[in-house]
């Protein structure tokens, strides 16, 4: 039995190299997947390997005996044919690929189905070609036509390795190509071995010392990681800024005939002259584009949410006036249903706050538009309490409705985004399932929170608990403030010049400027624009779309800037309004930004302000 030394002790090493290789997370390329294989044949040719010599001894002459002789062959050659597979890929430079990147896994099949196809071959030659046995009860080795076969066919694949070698002689230094050379070098010395002293058996064993080498030449497993990772992360950013391209064209795309249908549609509401039930499908069509646009905001905040791009905006605002407006919102998203809203709100609310109203704003009015959407009939009941501590002030909003309800397995799923859990029950509730899962976001980026209660069939009900840091309790320098910026409306003899290279924004732009009193002057590009201003036309205020064919209104910017008597204020006209747009236009020397459709109170503010 001693010539089963090297095989036993083989054994030992292979499976603790096993053990070892397997006790840690690998980065699934091709490369980790060959390397397992060659494991794996490894540890069945060296077991395959005892049992043949074990059986030679013992029962020579049996059928069995000659077959693991011929498997042992077999599994020979399957190591051989594996590991040429592996220095294929190696040679390769996409051999660090994914196993699931499709595009560049096609490029290794081909080579792995002809390997494929000729190791069948040999397989079935080694079975049906003889193979004599010598046994004389202590020792035993095979010969014969069978055994050469699988020598000779060691040694094409020994070739081929040369070959690949002698292709990538730049990279013959790598570490990768030691277990190649060392196997030529123990092939070589177990053949000449094996010639002098048959009963000495090292082809198994000089496989496991190059499976266990082959190891060590495998780039380490966490610098594998970290490159998946940097792959991954790489892809992600590319994906990201797709999406936020995309984006940014789909929001100027709907935004700009938007602009018209909103922009037209308040002129007919303020028009004396129009018949009030005109007025009212007018009204109706401004109900739909608002609801278009809430859609369309819904689906930018959610991207700026996952690009980790959503920004808390802090200014002093006074939360009375908010809620109260929020109260006449409702009352509009109710419309006839017979659905009644109650209010509560505390006496003791600070007059000034500090905080992102915008989003204090759009939390609160998500929750009451849940609830309007949901109620057929029966009240909701909108509450604001606050406790103050120090300079802080927790404002706790709770909005309780008597609509459908939630069911408890799914209050798991209220707040994930386009889930729309009432739907089963009333299947002409109109929305995309964005609000509740923005207003869980928006509540956490301000380190609040947020619980539901609901029983189905009955109604629900969502708190909300945000801190604000109290600014006044002095509501006289408010109301004074708010009353300078309502009582400013005519601007007679003041110049405005508008930008667009939309007809339609040009006209919906002018009829709402005319209100003010201003004489109006429009430019369809940024050259007609630049235009006009060098040829000596004074304007007070610009209105300057961006994305204009030729040349955008900030490269137009530009060129009026380069000379130094420009000093006109410059606003930022645009339907491009994804995340970041304002800061970006104002770092780009704009005074200021609106975004389109324009809406009625910003446009206000922009005059006031300049003007």
């Amino acid at each position: 039995m001693n010539s089963l030394f090297f095989q036993i002790t083989s054994i030992f090493y292979v499976l603790l190299i096993i053990a070892v290789y397997f006790s840690k997370k690998r980065v699934d390329t091709i490369e980790n997947r060959i390397y397992i294989s060659l494991l794996i044949i490894n540890l069945l040719n060296l077991i395959v390997d005892i049992a043949s010599v074990y059986m030679g001894i013992k029962f020579p002459n049996l059928l069995f005996t000659s077959f693991l002789c011929k498997l042992y062959l077999v599994f020979i050659i399957m190591w051989v044919f594996t590991f040429t597979y592996y220095i294929f890929v190696i040679s390769s430079p996409r051999n660090y690929v994914h196993i699931y990147d499709r595009e560049n896994i096609n490029y290794f099949k081909k080579t792995f189905f002809a390997l494929l196809i000729i190791f069948i071959f040999a397989a079935l030659c080694i079975f049906i070609l003889p193979l004599d046995l010598y046994s004389n009860g202590i020792l035993m080795y095979t010969y014969g036509s069978s055994a050469i076969f699988s020598y000779v066919t060691t040694a094409f694949c020994i070739l081929v390795w040369v070959i690949c070698m002698i292709f990538n002689i730049k990279s013959i230094k790598d570490k990768k190509y030691l277990p190649v050379f060392a196997f030529i070098i123990l092939a070589g010395g177990s053949s000449i071995i094996q010639m002098t002293f048959p009963q000495i058996l090292l082809v198994t064993s000089a496989a496991s010392f190059i499976t266990v080498l082959t190891f060590f030449t495998i780039e380490n497993p966490d610098i594998k990681m970290i490159e998946q990772l940097n792959l991954a992360k790489e892809q992600s950013e590319k994906a990201n800024k797709a999406k936020t391209e995309f984006l940014s064209s789909m929001s100027h795309e709907i935004r700009t005939p938007l602009n018209a249908i909103v922009g037209f549609s308040q002129t007919l509401v303020e028009d004396e002259t129009v018949p009030e039930n005109v007025k009212e499908e007018v009204r109706d069509i401004v109900t739909a584009s608002d609801n278009l646009l809430e859609i369309v905001n819904g689906i930018l905040d959610i991207s700026k949410i996952e690009a980790n791009k959503l920004e808390i905006i802090n200014t002093e605002y006074n939360l009375n006036s908010i809620l109260k407006e929020l109260v006449v919102l409702t009352k509009t998203r109710i419309g006839e249903k017979n659905v009644e809203i109650k209010t509560n709100f505390d006496e003791d609310i600070p007059y000034l706050l500090y905080g992102d109203q915008l989003r204090i704003k759009q939390i609160i009015l998500n929750l009451l538009t849940n609830a309007a959407k949901y109620t057929k009939e029966g009240f909701i009941f909108f509450r604001v309490n606050v406790v103050k501590k120090d300079n802080i002030c927790r404002i706790i909003v709770s909005v309780e409705d008597t609509g459908i309800g939630i069911k408890t397995e799914k209050i798991d799923k209220l707040f994930t985004k386009f889930e729309r859990l009432g739907v089963e029950k009333d299947n002409t509730v109109e929305g995309t399932g964005l609000g509740l899962a923005i207003t869980k976001k928006l509540v956490e980026l301000m380190n609040g929170k947020i619980v539901v209660q609901s029983k189905y069939g009955e109604g629900s009900k969502f708190t909300v608990a945000i801190d604000q840091r109290i600014v006044s309790e002095n509501p006289v320098q408010i109301k004074e403030d708010k009353k300078i910026e309502t009582e400013i409306k005519d601007f007679t003899g003041k110049k405005i010049l508008v930008v667009d290279d939309n007809q339609l924004n040009l006209k919906v732009a002018s009829l709402l400027l005319k209100k003010y009193g201003v004489t109006i002057d429009t430019a369809n590009s940024g050259f007609e624009c630049i235009d006009k201003i060098n040829d000596g036309n004074y304007y007070d205020l610009v209105l300057l779309d961006d994305m204009m064919p030729r040349m955008s209104g900030v490269e137009t910017l530009k060129r009026l800037k380069e000379d130094e008597n420009y000093k006109i204020p410059t606003i930022a006209l645009t339907a491009n309004a994804i995340s970041g747009m304002k800061e970006k236009y104002l770092n780009d020397g704009f005074d200021d930004y609106l975004s389109k459709p324009i809406e009625k109170n910003e446009l206000d503010r922009v005059i006031n302000k300049f003007l």
